[in-house]
């Protein structure tokens, strides 16, 4: 009788204990996100911390994993939002580099500098962020509705992330929204007139 109350218990505390290391990785970065810290702003115990995620490593790749899993979530809930037609392509262009200016990433980039020198942090995060990157890249080709077997759809959409990344990047450190929504304009007019749409769009299953 008492099993499953405790198993949601768990799930329940596991969820906020990654929540809050998000959070902690978004304000204050790596150095100060610490199993200490991340129990202490839960209100959990080390030890029940521990329980969970046995070392810092563990509660990060984990942290991560659920942001992969939030932003994908994201992407599929907003596929039903988008027009269709004229200002498409700006929209999505918009959309993905949301992405990339939210919690979520700042959260996330902190931990790719924290592995950029640590070597048994970066093998858990490269096949993370292999997976983010695959996954992106097929939402943006069903968002956009481009035939990605055409090599100039493909790259197109690869410098179309790339350039949401770097605009995420210009962000962190300052409000950057109005000089973004500019770019974001020009290029999706670069892409209309590059490749117009050849598919029929397609939401994510």
């Amino acid at each position: 009788m008492t099993r499953e109350p405790k198993q949601d218990r768990s799930r329940v505390t596991r969820g906020h204990l990654l929540e809050v290391t998000i959070d902690c990785l978004a304000e204050l970065g790596w150095g100060a996100t610490t199993v200490s810290l991340v129990a202490q702003r839960a209100g959990v115990s080390r030890g029940a911390t521990q329980h969970h995620f046995p070392t810092r490593e563990d509660l990060i790749t984990a942290a991560l994993e659920v942001m992969f899993d939030a932003r994908m979530e994201q992407a599929r809930r907003e596929a039903t939002d988008l027009p269709t037609g004229e200002g498409r392509t700006e929209a999505v262009v918009s959309r993905l580099v949301d992405y990339y200016t939210g919690t979520l990433f700042k959260a996330a980039l902190q931990v790719w500098t924290a592995a950029a020198a640590d070597p048994v942090l970066r093998a858990r995060i490269v096949p993370l962020e292999e997976r983010f990157g695959r996954v992106a890249h097929r939402t943006a080709v069903e968002h956009f509705g481009f035939d990605d077997a055409d090599p100039v759809a493909h790259r197109l959409v690869q410098a179309t992330l790339d350039l949401a990344r770097g605009l995420g990047l210009a962000d962190v450190l300052t409000d950057d929204s109005k000089r973004r929504a500019e770019i974001v304009r020009q290029w999706a007019a670069q892409l209309d007139a590059a490749l117009p749409r050849r598919l029929d769009v397609a939401v994510l299953d």
